[in-house]
């Protein structure tokens, strides 16, 4: 019998029951979701790769959870979670996911390159650091209309051995750019463990060659992920230039679907899930601290598979994008009239 997991934190007393919930309620969404597909990528209904990000969800809750209206962000292919908690809605996501035109994308940016204005979520990148100097350049958008908006820039292990993610750091500290760099560290670039792709002990203080600060944060303890992220987002919004966060979190599954993830043995992910998950130990916070029932958050879960299931049925129904679609999108012939912060 698994060992029950223990809270990995108190709940502190600024941290109300309305937001425990909320936090538990975004990354069972997050987990059921990428569950639902994983179903769906078996049974063939996604095609291409697809990249889940079970047991990581409490990375893009917690800095979520420090973000206001008109902040951006940007990530890698591993993306389905961060769609998910910033605001985009389940049908549009799975819909995207399956292919069909009533995707995010029209069916057309897949697993790894959605895409949503309206919820400043900048993709799904699915070049290895490609989004890194984009989300620079997002912020520097930002400082240039003289807001105090903020953009995270999410990238993962093996991105930060890539040479572009240097190149960004010297630019966004010269400029002071309002960008918090996300190291999402779940210990595996790809196939191959941290500790034989780098002498490295930690990422986050190779910004101290830049002259950016930085810390490491538990990045399976959402209220942990929240008060490194009010941190870092006072840095920014305070014109202080950039931040880096190392977020150390874990994946229960492959790099992606394809992935049989040989490298690492079945003791070590299920000790990670006994001892370690983010959903978990919320839970736990929940129910010894009499926030909540049991019969409470199993219906919530009811209403979360609901959820699921609702965007998977509506992804099946959705018709798949016309082939006149292979031309539109390609090319701008002219920016729609409005001002320049209109189209920041």
């Amino acid at each position: 019998m698994a060992k029950k997991p223990s809270p990995i934190s108190e709940a502190p007393s600024n941290v109300s029951k309305d937001e425990l919930l909320q936090y538990y309620r975004d990354m069972l969404l997050i987990r059921r979701f990428e569950e639902k597909a994983g179903q769906l990528y078996g049974m063939g209904l996604i095609g291409g790769f697809c990249h889940l990000y079970i047991g990581q969800e409490a990375v893009v809750v917690g800095l979520e959870a420090c973000a206001k209206e008109g902040d951006k962000r940007i990530t890698s292919y591993r993306d389905h979670g961060h769609m998910l908690a910033c605001g985009m809605e389940a049908r549009g996501v799975m819909a995207e996911l399956t292919g069909r035109e009533d995707g995010y994308s029209k069916g057309k940016g897949g697993s790894m390159h959605m895409f949503s204005r309206e919820k400043h979520f900048y993709g799904g990148h699915g070049i290895v650091a490609a989004q890194v100097p984009l989300g620079a350049g997002l912020a520097f958008a930002d400082k240039y209309l003289g807001n105090d908006n903020v953009t995270f820039t999410y990238f993962g292990d093996g991105a930060a051995n890539q040479g572009q993610v240097y190149e960004t750091y010297n630019m966004a500290e010269l400029w002071d750019l309002p960008v918090i760099f996300v190291i999402e560290n779940n210990q595996y670039a790809m196939g191959m463990s941290v500790s034989r792709s780098t002498k490295s002990k930690t990422f986050f203080d190779r910004g101290e060659a830049f002259g950016i600060p930085g810390e490491q944060v538990d990045g399976m303890d959402v209220l942990a992920v929240k008060a490194a992220g009010e941190k870092a987002v006072a840095h920014c919004r305070a014109g202080k230039g950039p931040y880096i966060l190392e977020v150390m979190t874990y994946r229960y599954r492959g790099h992606s679907m394809s992935d049989p993830a040989k490298y690492r043995t079945r003791e070590e992910v299920q000790k990670m899930r006994d001892e370690r998950d983010p959903i978990e130990n919320i839970r736990d916070l929940l129910l010894t601290g009499s926030h909540a029932t049991d019969e409470e958050l199993k219906a919530l879960d009811k209403e979360i598979k609901e959820i699921v299931n609702d965007s998977a049925e509506f992804a099946k129904n959705s018709p798949e994008p016309a082939l006149e679609e292979l031309w539109t999108d390609i090319y701008a012939d002219e920016l729609p009239q409005g001002s320049a912060e209109e189209h920041a």
